[in-house]
């Protein structure tokens, strides 16, 4: 199975993880650049949300400076967020938030949010008895482990102590 017949079968978390275990690692400098995302949707109470509330991707500079949430800022603009202050917690426990209404007040206060900072460092992490690239969060228990689909592609998995299961996504190498 490739990636786009998984994204379009609707996978279960199941599904994914035996997807995700079967891609190949990725060393540190391989993340390095900017990564256009997208959700893989599982039926995780995340799925959609990043979406609607404008994510662009990430960007990793070096393996110490790396900007985990970048946001979209008119048609060809983005915004480095500051992921401590995202309400992790509220999303996760009330779903029903993912929404247009919330979704635009999101973005009305997004600039209070921006950050120079860089907010996360990439280092090699063994998951799931895999070494590969992770980005870890500098203010949140979270962890995102990344594995390669090609080489322009990874498929991500957020690793946070208080989720019932994975968060997955992909990346795509943005071409500047």
């Amino acid at each position: 199975m490739d990636l786009a017949t998984l994204q379009a079968a609707a996978p279960t978390p199941d599904t994914a993880m035996a997807f995700y275990d079967g891609l190949a690692s990725v060393e540190v400098d391989f993340m390095l650049g900017r990564w256009r995302g997208e959700g893989l949707n599982t039926g995780h109470p995340m799925d959609g949300t990043l979406e609607r509330f404008g994510w662009f991707g990430k960007e990793f500079v070096d393996a110490e400076q790396v900007h985990p949430l970048l946001f979209k800022v008119g048609q060809e603009g983005t915004r480095a967020l500051n992921p401590g202050l995202m309400p992790m917690a509220l999303a996760l426990r009330y779903p029903s938030l993912n929404n247009r209404a919330v979704a635009a007040v999101f973005r009305v206060i997004q600039p209070l949010m921006t950050t120079r900072t860089p907010r996360a460092r990439l280092r090699m992490v063994e998951y799931r008895g895999v070494k590969t690239a992770a980005m870890v969060y500098d203010q949140l228990a979270i962890i995102d482990v990344f594995r390669k689909v090609d080489d322009d592609t990874v498929l991500g998995v957020m690793d946070m102590r208080t989720m019932d299961q994975p968060f997955f996504f992909v990346l795509r190498r943005a071409r500047v």
